[in-house]
C-alpha cells in the first residue's frame, strides 16, 4: 500500500540495489573471514557457532524495537547513522583477535542490520508504482544474491594473500557505501510514510491478517528445514555420498546460483499472479527438491536439484516483498518486514541448533528426507487456511 502516485523512481531502486549488493558482499566477506580467523587460530567449533549465533540472533530478537524505529524515524537519518556505526565496528574488527571481542562486535554489526534491513524494505514500495514492485524487488534481491555468491571466494583469496585485516577493512568501506547510497536516494520515509505525507503510526499485529500469519508459519517450517540442511549437507555430501571437498563446494554454491538465475525474471511476472498461495507453492517446491535430494546416490545429482531449490527460494523472496507491501498499511511496513525477517531468522536458527544433536542419533540421509517431508507437509497443511481475497485488495486497487 501507499505506492508512489508518480512514475517509479528507478534511479533510487538502482541505488538501493547497488548499496545492498555491496553491503551484503561485505557482510559475507567479513563472516567468512572471521570464521577462517577463528579456525586458523586454533579455536574450536564452539567459537565458530558463537560467531554464527551472534550474526543471527539480533535479527530475531530486536524486532519490536527495530520495526518501530524504521516506521517512526527518518529513513535517511537511520541509514546514515547506523551505516557510520557499522563501518566503525567493522574497522575495529580488523584489529581485535580475542574470540569474545570478535563475537561481541559481530553482534553489534547484526544489530545494525536489524535496523537497516526493514528500513530499506519499507522504502522500496515508496519508490515505485504498485505494478513495478516485483521488478524492483527482483533487482534488489539479485544484487544481494550476487554479493553473497561472490563474497566467500573473495574472502578465501584475500585471507590467503593478505591476511584477515584487508577483507575486514573492505567490509568497513562497504558500510560507507551504504551511507553514500542513503544520502543520494530521493525517497524518504518519516513517521511511516514518505516525507511529504503526514500520517500517524498505526498498530500492526501479524496475527490480525490470517493469510500473512499462515504464510509466516509455512515459511518458518520450511526455513527451519533449510537451516538444518546447512548443517547436515556437509555430512550428507562428504560422508554418506563420499564426495570430495571440491564437489561439496560446487553443491553448496548451486542453491545461490538458482536464486540469482530466477530473481530478475520472476520480478517481471504480472503482479496479479503473486499471492500467498503462490508462496505456499514455491515452499512446497523447495521442500520437494530437498526430499528428492535425500534419495540420490551421487553428489552430482544434487547440483541441478539445488539449483531448482534456489529458483524456488528466489521466487519466495520476491513474493514476500510484494505481499507484505500490498497487505500492510505503509505506516507499518517497517514493523511488518521486521517481523517477517525475525520469523525467518528464528526458524533458521532453530534448524541450525537442532541439526547437530540429531546427527548424533540419525543417519544424515534420513534427516535430509525428514526436513524435506516436514516442509512439504507444512505447505500443504497451510493451503486450505489461506483466504481467497487479500485483506487490502480494495485499497490496492484504488491506487495507481
Amino acid at each position: 500500500m501507499s505506492f508512489t502516485s508518480a512514475g517509479s523512481r528507478w534511479t533510487d531502486v538502482y541505488l538501493v540495489a547497488a548499496g545492498r549488493g555491496v553491503s551484503v558482499c561485505g557482510d559475507f566477506l567479513a563472516a567468512t573471514t572471521l570464521a577462517l580467523v577463528l579456525q586458523q587460530t586454533g579455536h574450536g567449533g564452539l567459537a565458530v557457532s558463537g560467531l554464527l549465533l551472534a550474526a543471527a540472533l539480533p535479527m530475531a530478537l530486536l524486532t519490536p524495537l527495530t520495526g518501530r524505529l524504521a516506521d517512526r524515524a527518518d529513513s535517511r537519518t537511520l541509514l546514515v547513522a547506523v551505516g557510520l556505526g557499522q563501518a566503525a565496528v567493522c574497522a575495529a574488527l580488523a584489529f581485535v583477535t580475542h574470540p569474545a571481542a570478535i563475537i561481541a562486535l559481530v553482534a553489534l554489526l547484526a544489530a545494525g542490520l536489524a535496523v537497516t534491513q526493514p528500513t530499506l524494505q519499507a522504502l522500496l514500495p515508496q519508490m515505485v508504482r504498485r505494478d513495478d514492485l516485483a521488478k524492483a524487488s527482483g533487482l534488489v534481491q539479485t544484487a544481494s544474491q550476487i554479493g553473497a555468491l561472490v563474497a566467500p571466494a573473495l574472502a578465501g583469496f584475500l585471507v590467503g594473500q593478505t591476511g584477515s585485516r584487508v577483507p575486514l577493512l573492505i567490509d568497513a568501506a562497504s558500510y560507507l557505501g551504504l551511507v553514500v547510497m542513503a544520502l543520494l536516494i530521493r525517497t524518504r520515509r518519516c513517521g511511516g510514510a514518505t516525507a511529504d505525507q503526514a500520517t500517524e503510526p498505526v498498530a500492526f499485529r501479524l496475527r490480525s491478517d490470517r493469510s500473512l500469519t499462515v504464510m509466516a508459519v509455512a515459511i518458518a517450517a520450511v526455513v527451519a528445514g533449510v537451516g538444518a540442511i546447512n548443517v547436515l549437507d556437509v555430512f550428507f555430501i562428504r560422508d554418506t555420498l563420499g564426495a570430495s571437498a571440491t564437489v561439496y563446494g560446487l553443491v553448496a554454491a548451486s542453491w545461490m546460483v538458482g536464486m540469482v538465475l530466477v530473481t530478475p525474471f520472476f520480478g517481471r511476472i504480472p503482479q496479479r499472479w503473486i499471492s500467498v498461495r503462490l508462496v505456499l507453492a514455491v515452499l512446497a517446491g523447495a521442500s520437494l527438491v530437498v526430499l528428492a535430494g535425500s534419495t540420490v546416490g551421487a553428489a552430482g545429482w544434487l547440483v541441478p536439484l539445488w539449483i531448482l531449490g534456489g529458483v524456488c527460494n528466489g521466487a519466495l523472496n520476491v513474493c514476500m516483498t510484494v505481499i507484505v507491501a500490498g497487505r500492510v498499511p505503509a505506516e507499518a511496513h517497517g514493523r511488518a518486514f521486521a517481523v517477517i525477517t525475525a520469523v525467518v531468522q528464528g526458524a533458521g536458527l532453530f534448524g541450525f541448533l537442532v541439526a547437530g544433536p540429531l546427527l548424533e542419533h540419525f543417519d544424515p540421509r534420513v534427516l535430509v528426507a525428514g526436513a524435506g517431508a516436514a516442509g512439504l507437509l507444512a505447505a500443504l497443511a497451510c493451503w486450505p487456511l489461506v483466504r481467497q481475497t487479500p485483506h487490502f485488495v480494495r485499497s490496492m486497487a484504488s491506487r495507481p
